[in-house]
Formats: structure tokens, C-alpha cells, sequence
């Protein structure tokens, strides 16, 4: 029983929308108005047509009837252009204002919401549930305006030719009320279910284009076949059911009608009406009825997209409506010293109960660079993914030059942070832009050079068809992995921030990549609070300490010489698993 409010609900808010584009309403409710007007006028014109000028002995040619006629041909085709087009500029300003705000959420939710849903889902969100949407509130509501007034124009005819033979058409409503009370009610569930079957195909597809590589060398073209094809063929039945259930619906009006057009024959035919009906007042009767048939069929068709509609809007203000990322207080400073101290902080990921730290006490000191190291899920990117405030700590504080991370503006705080990931990101778009990437257009072109060059990424950037201002199409197709890092590496050179973390940077990179890039990094970390991840000897080497992490904790820490001294130490045991033979000779 609460389901018909909740969808009453998300309809009343859907159709908010509307309140702010009065005029274009107006006009299109104006414009359908005059479609039914048109269309009543035309079918009210036949009985004159019929009895005056046609069936009258002798009938004298006037020209006013055909001259109504044309007027009623002019209203109606002037009022259906108006309609529709109304309804398609709502409709596409609806759907272009869904997809900014959703886009606009899906770029301030917390990162643990990106965590919990497929990529595949929100895309769908973005492009498909629009559409739905879209035409719940124009398409469905106009549509439906429109044909509720030619159905109420035409039974008007009809009662003014002969009220007894419209009683014929009282057949109809017990089964449109059957249709939408009963019938109808399937259809958002359906909808509902497409529209998670449409993120299912969107997120299989987007995952085997990003995994070819691996698909093709592990053989997994069968099993990736097979699975987009239940996906594909569960999206296909429920298309079906959805409109084998439109059919029925629209089928059993159709019926109706049929039926309620021989019980018109046989009552305009029988010997108490045959006095009262002329061929002219029974033309226009019969013509009025045949011609509520189609509105009528599309109004049970726009019953179907209320529901999807509204299913659609459902998903959509589900994410609508979820708290954004805290922007934290107001502290706000131009450029932070760089102190990172972390007290006594624990983690844990929502709805997972074990912690994944556990009272970590650290201090990174101002131009230090620290190094993590420890086996896989140690905590280490955790930890890392702490400092900018991708996740809160459940227990404890971080504070930077002394001020809790909670106390600063959001905005503010990764201004003061830059950072190389495991996995590169590049945007569609030239290598100066990328490069360039949050900050100003007006960026000096001598800068963006300058952190090519401390990058070590002029010698492949010149050899790029348009050096800088090459495009480099999606995720950066047309360059290998170390060059993508290098572009990462200078896009942090060119944000300066005082704060760097390095989540295995240089984990791309071959021996002599590496030594190229190694020594942009050396600049890049001097005289900044450096965090790295590291996988390689010679970025543990060189950190002022190195934290060996064990299960959410730190178990070790000091200098990499002092670590490696210390018998039985998990650090020496560490390096001699990992380390010694990471690096070539």
C-alpha cells in the first residue's frame, strides 16, 4: 500500500521541473489544446456535411462548410506541431538538467560510493534513466493532456448529436478502469528491473573494452561471451514482458471499442432510434467513436511510461539525494608548511566490521619523505587515501601543521596535495592539457615545458605528431605505461602543492625509465612532505623513513639502514623477499 504514494511522490517531484519553464507549458497545453479542439470540430462537421449539402435533395454549394473544414484541418495540424515540439524541448531541457546535476553529484559523493557501484550502473543512470525519465514528465503528461481533451471533445460531439447513442460508449470504462488499476500495475516493477538489467549490460561491456588484453591471453572469450549473453537475453525478456503487458492493455481497449461500435449499429438501427438518427447525426457518432479508439489506446501507453518513468526518477533521486562529500571547516591557507602527524588513528570501511588500521601514531616532518612498505593489504594506500580525505578515520585524528584535517576546507586541503597513482590517469584531451590538468587555461606554456622536461617526457612528447598539443584520445591510448607516468609525474611537478603522495609511481617504469624519471622525482620531493608507496629498492633507500606496516599496524620503523641491521626484523625479512631482487642489476 505505501508503494503508490512513494510513487505519487517521486511523480509530484519529477514534475517540479515543469513549474520552471511556465510559458513552454503553457504553450504546449495551448498548442494540444487546439490539436483536440481541430479534431472535435472536424468530427461535429460531418453531420451538416452529410444532411445539408449531401444527402438534401437539390443541395446548393456553399462554401463555409468546406471553408470550416479547412479551418478545422489548419487547428489541428498547427496545434499537434506546437504540442510536440513543446514536448520534445521540455523533454530534452529535462533530461539535460537530470545528467548535469547527476554528473555535478557523481563528482562531490564520497569516494566509498564509487566503492559499493559498479561504473556500469551509473553510466546507465546518466544515459538511459534520463531518457525514461524525461518522458514520464513531458511526453507522458502532455501526451496524456491532449488526449483526455480530444477523448472529452469527441463524447461532446456525440452528446450533442444523440445522447442515447453515447451511452454506447459507457461499455468502455469498466475495462480502461480494469486496465489501469489492475494491468498497469506491473509495469514499474518491470521497468524497474530493466533499468538494473540495463546497468548489467553497460557495466559487462565497459569491463571486457578495458580487459582485452587479458581476456584474449587467458581465453576468456567464451566465458565473457557467455555472460554478456544471460545479461543481454534477461534485458530481452524483460522488454518482451514489458510489452506483451502494454499489448494487453492497449488490446483489450481495442475490444472494448469494437464492441461498444456494433452495439452502436444495432441501437442506430433499431426501430425506436431510426426516426431520431439521421445518416449524418450516426456518421458523426460512429466517425466521434472510432476516433476516441487511438487516444484512448495511448492512454494506457502513457500509463506504461509513467511507470518506467518513474522507476527511473526513483534511481535517480536515490543519488540525487545522498549527502555529498563533508566540506569540513574553514580553515583555508594559502600554503601549508607540511607537518603530517597522524595520532592514533584507526580505520574501517563502512559496512566491513575487521579495521583496516589500527592505531597508527605517525610523524611526517615538513620536506621529509617517508616511505611505506609492507606486504599486500598492509594498510599502506589506506593510509595514503587518508591524507586527502577519500575516507574519514573512524578513531583518532590527522592534523596538518597542527590543525585537524576536519578543520580544513575541503578545496583548500588538496590544494596543498598532489598525487601520482597506481593506476594513471589520463583524460581525453592534448598532453598540455593533461599535464596542466586543475589548473588555470592560462597556465604559462614555459611551465607546462618545464614540468615535461623535470619529468623526463620532452624525448617521446616531441616525438609525438603534435608534440604538447597532441591529443592523446581516451586513458592515454597512444602511449606506453612508463610514458603515461612520466605525464602524471609532470602534471604533479606543475601543482607545486607542498604535500606529495606516491602511490607506486615509479612501478611502471623499466630499469632505465626509471633512472630518467627518478631524478624529476628528486626534484619534485625536495623540500616537500613526500609519502611513498614503494615497491622499489631505490625509492626506500633514499626516504628519511621508511614504516613497515603489518595488518593495519605499524610494526617497524626507522631509516633503511637501521631497519635492514636488525636480526629477525620484519623489514630484513621484507627486503629479502622483495626488495633485494626488485630492483636490476
Amino acid at each position: 500500500m505505501s508503494e503508490q504514494p512513494a510513487a505519487a511522490t517521486i511523480y509530484r517531484r519529477l514534475l517540479g521541473f515543469l513549474r520552471g519553464h511556465p510559458w513552454v507549458v503553457a504553450g504546449s497545453l495551448l498548442a494540444v489544446s487546439l490539436d483536440a479542439a481541430g479534431q472535435a470540430m472536424f468530427v461535429y462537421l460531418l453531420r451538416p456535411l452529410i444532411d445539408d449539402t449531401l444527402g438534401a435533395s437539390g443541395p446548393a454549394f456553399s462554401p463555409v462548410l468546406p471553408a470550416l473544414v479547412l479551418v478545422a484541418v489548419v487547428i489541428r495540424v498547427s496545434g499537434n506541431f506546437g504540442g510536440v515540439f513543446g514536448m520534445e524541448w521540455l523533454g530534452r531541457r529535462l533530461i539535460a538538467d537530470l545528467r548535469r546535476d547527476l554528473f555535478g553529484r557523481y563528482l562531490d559523493l564520497p569516494i566509498h560510493a564509487f566503492d559499493r557501484e559498479g561504473s556500469g550502473s551509473m553510466i546507465s543512470r546518466l544515459t538511459y534513466n534520463t531518457e525514461q525519465v524525461a518522458q514520464a514528465a513531458t511526453t507522458a503528461l502532455i501526451g496524456t493532456v491532449r488526449d483526455l481533451l480530444t477523448v472529452v471533445g469527441l463524447l461532446t460531439v456525440m452528446l450533442i448529436q444523440s445522447w442515447r447513442l453515447t451511452l454506447t460508449m459507457l461499455l468502455l470504462v469498466p475495462v480502461i478502469a480494469f486496465v489501469v488499476f489492475v494491468v498497469s500495475r506491473r509495469f514499474r516493477t518491470i521497468a524497474r528491473r530493466i533499468q538494473d538489467s540495463m546497468g548489467a549490460v553497460t557495466h559487462r561491456t565497459e569491463q571486457a573494452v578495458h580487459g582485452q588484453e587479458i581476456i584474449r591471453v587467458f581465453g576468456g572469450q567464451g566465458r565473457e561471451a557467455g555472460d554478456f549473453e544471460r545479461i543481454n537475453e534477461s534485458n530481452r525478456r524483460l522488454h518482451l514482458r514489458l510489452r506483451a503487458t502494454q499489448l494487453v492493455s492497449s488490446s483489450m481497449i481495442q475490444l472494448a471499442a469494437g464492441v461498444s461500435v456494433v452495439v452502436l449499429l444495432l441501437v442506430a438501427g433499431s426501430p425506436f432510434m431510426r426516426a431520431d438518427v439521421s445518416a449524418g447525426i450516426f456518421m458523426s457518432v460512429l466517425a466521434a467513436m472510432v476516433a476516441t479508439i487511438p487516444p484512448l489506446k495511448r492512454l494506457t501507453n502513457m500509463h506504461v511510461l509513467i511507470q518506467k518513468g518513474i522507476a527511473a526518477a526513483d534511481s535517480i533521486y536515490d543519488v540525487l539525494d545522498r549527502e555529498p562529500e563533508p566540506r569540513g571547516g574553514s580553515h583555508a591557507p594559502e600554503r601549508v608548511r607540511g607537518e603530517v602527524v597522524f595520532d592514533q588513528v584507526t580505520f574501517r570501511y563502512p559496512d566491513h566490521r575487521p579495521r583496516v588500521l589500527e592505531d597508527i601514531d605517525l610523524v611526517l616532518e615538513p620536506g621529509t619523505v617517508t616511505a611505506l612498505v609492507g606486504r599486500s593489504g598492509s594498510g599502506k594506500t589506506t593510509l595514503a587515501r587518508l591524507l586527502p580525505r577519500f575516507h574519514a578515520p573512524v578513531a583518532g585524528r590527522i592534523l596538518i601543521d597542527g590543525v585537524d584535517l576536519v578543520d580544513f576546507d575541503l578545496e583548500a586541503l588538496r590544494r596543498q596535495i598532489a598525487l601520482v597513482g597506481q593506476q594513471t590517469v589520463l583524460f581525453d584531451d592534448t598532453v598540455a592539457a593533461n599535464i596542466r590538468y586543475g589548473q588555470r587555461d592560462d597556465v604559462d606554456r614555459a611551465a607546462i615545458e618545464r614540468a615535461a622536461r623535470q619529468a623526463h617526457a620532452t624525448e617521446f612528447i616531441d616525438a609525438l605528431p603534435d608534440g604538447l598539443d597532441t591529443r592523446l584520445g581516451a586513458g592515454g591510448v597512444q602511449l606506453s605505461g612508463g610514458q603515461k607516468q612520466r605525464i602524471a609525474i609532470a602534471r604533479a611537478l606543475l601543482k607545486n602543492a607542498p604535500i606529495l603522495i606516491l602511490d607506486e609511481a615509479t612501478s611502471a617504469l623499466d630499469a632505465e625509465s626509471e633512472q630518467a624519471v627518478q631524478r624529476g622525482l628528486d626534484q619534485l620531493m625536495a623540500n616537500r612532505t613526500t609519502l611513498v608507496i614503494a615497491h622499489r629498492l631505490t625509492t626506500v633507500e633514499r626516504a628519511d623513513q621508511v614504516v613497515v606496516m603489518d595488518r593495519g599496524r605499524i610494526v617497524e620503523q626507522g631509516r633503511h639502514a637501521d631497519l635492514l641491521a636488525r636480526d629477525d626484523g620484519v623489514y630484513q625479512s621484507l627486503y629479502h623477499a622483495q626488495f633485494r631482487h626488485a630492483d636490476p642489476v
